[in-house]
């Protein structure tokens, strides 16, 4: 078992980090701009899905809010993958994305996650 933060299900906090996730995954890629732009359509889709809830400041009822929970986390895998694909990856991102598996109720998969897009293991922001 990996130490990780356990919250409860916040899917606008979720489109809060999918937008920051977005900016700095464009940064990252501005800067390397013989990477993947896929990951990039990731990033966007994942906002996509989750800006309704950001802008409703609330999670939907629970039939709605579960299988969208599941895409974004299905979403999210893919962007770890093509993060860690193209070696882009940086302990802010990494953070990001643990955050965001915590807002999604995987905290543990997320602390996991987070290793493999760049955060930082001895980070002081990681659960102890």
């Amino acid at each position: 078992m990996v130490a990780h933060f356990d919250i409860p299900l916040n899917l606008p906090h979720a489109g809060k980090l999918a937008d920051r996730l977005l900016h700095v995954l464009s940064r990252i890629v501005r800067a390397q701009p013989k990477q993947s732009r896929h990951i990039i359509e990731l990033a966007q889709e994942l906002f996509e899905l989750l800006q309704p809830c950001l802008m409703a400041a609330m999670n939907p009822p629970p039939d709605e809010a579960e299988p969208l929970r599941e895409r974004a986390a299905q979403i999210g895998r893919s962007l770890v993958d093509e993060i860690e694909r193209h070696a882009l990856g940086e302990d802010r991102l990494g953070e990001c994305i643990r955050n965001l598996f915590e807002c999604l109720e995987l905290g543990e998969e997320g602390a996991i996650l987070s290793l493999r897009a760049g955060e930082n293991p001895d980070s002081l922001q990681r659960p102890m």
